[in-house]
């Protein structure tokens, strides 16, 4: 079993803030975690966190209208990112949603990796390759997560892995695709790996890394 840096565990909530300009200061960094309203995002961040409340969780895909900060350490922050894509939500809403969305991926200086979600069973839709095409545009490391992996049997979890794989070649850029379950913890070591490459920047003193 993978032996992660960052202690996950240690996650408080620090936020929820209608726009970047109610942020913490942007310093730092941050690793966001953005997907389809039904993508299981909630799920994965409490997983990952070894807590089941941390990130509000709701039977009723779009809950999450706010970008909900948590941090790690003094350095450290992991964002939980509006929800997108869910067709009952009010326009009016979505619109604003998108817009938070937008502002933050293009002037938030400490974000240094976005993980996407995506349930296997609907991978790599409109939004999700948008949202890929910008961050690789921007020289973002970006992770897919095929969630839900426990839905499906092993032969159609792999096949789909190197299908998605494959399509994200076509991104050019530092796109990795693991297959995750919230439910059996399925990916969640090779999740851990690449946040924790994520958070170890040269930048941080040598003396505030874990």
């Amino acid at each position: 079993m993978y032996k992660s840096k960052i202690n996950y565990q240690r996650a408080t909530f620090l936020t929820s803030a209608p726009d970047i300009k109610a942020l913490p200061a942007d310093q730092g960094i941050e690793v966001a975690f953005a997907g389809r309203s039904n993508a299981g995002k909630s799920s994965a961040l409490n997983t990952l966190t070894r807590q089941n409340s941390l990130a509000r969780t709701s039977k009723t895909p779009g809950r999450t209208q706010l970008i909900n900060t948590f941090s790690l350490d003094a350095d450290r922050r992991l964002i939980d990112l509006p929800g997108y894509g869910f067709a009952k939500v009010p326009l009016a809403v979505k619109e604003k949603w998108q817009k938070s969305l937008a502002e933050y991926l293009q002037k938030r200086q400490s974000l240094k990796g976005l993980v996407v979600l995506m349930d296997i069973r609907h991978p790599l839709k409109d939004l999700d390759q948008d949202l890929i095409s910008w961050a690789v545009a921007s020289d973002l490391p970006v992770l897919v997560l095929l969630t839900k992996a426990d839905k499906l049997a092993s032969g159609a979890r792999k096949k789909i892995l190197l299908e998605v794989r494959e399509a994200s070649m076509a991104f050019m850029g530092d796109v990795t695709v693991h297959l995750f379950s919230s439910l059996n913890k399925f990916g969640l070591d090779e999740v851990e790996q690449v946040l924790d490459t994520w958070y170890q920047a040269d930048e941080l003193p040598a003396s505030e890394q874990n």
